[in-house]
């Protein structure tokens, strides 16, 4: 089992009063894992703002033809047909520094301080990004994606006669 599986194991979620209803902040993760409709399905309400970052980030991904910007873009749209929730579409789009220094960590930041400005409970489905939002201090409801099972190791003996 790899360190971050350990992690997403331990990682406990909030309570079901402050889960269902208020304001939220969606990262790239949780739209491309088709995390929100399921949540609003099972009774989230309030007010789901989704960074204009993230929105990029799909934009994307769609026009390199990767199916995931597509799904992303798509369980946005399916949003506005549930009633008690509300959409926001806050923040700016990335800049070039955002963009050359996304695999380190910079839309990730810009998305973090979009929840702590909106004082909104940050929902992921990456545990790094849940981890770093902890430290510095937000509420995070963090959400549960299959994870791949690790191969397991086979050990093949011969057999001595």
């Amino acid at each position: 089992m790899t360190e971050k599986q350990k992690i997403v194991r331990r990682m406990k979620p909030l309570a079901r009063s402050e889960t269902m209803h208020g304001r939220f902040l969606a990262d790239t993760s949780a739209i491309i894992n088709r995390k929100l409709t399921s949540l609003a399905k099972k009774g989230l309400r309030g007010e789901i703002m989704i960074p204009n970052a993230a929105i990029a980030e799909l934009e994307n991904l769609a026009n390199r033809g990767q199916s995931v910007g597509f799904d992303g873009l798509e369980e946005i749209a399916k949003l506005h047909h549930f009633k008690g929730i509300g959409l926001k579409f806050v923040g700016s789009r990335p800049t070039e520094h955002h963009i050359k220094y996304a695999k380190s960590g910079e839309i990730d930041a810009l998305i973090r301080s979009l929840a702590y400005e909106n004082k909104a409970v940050l929902i992921t489905a990456d545990v790094v990004q849940a981890k770093s939002a902890e430290a510095y201090g937000l509420k995070v409801l963090f959400v549960k994606t299959r994870m791949q099972k690790p191969k397991g190791r086979f050990f093949f003996f011969r057999k001595r006669f």
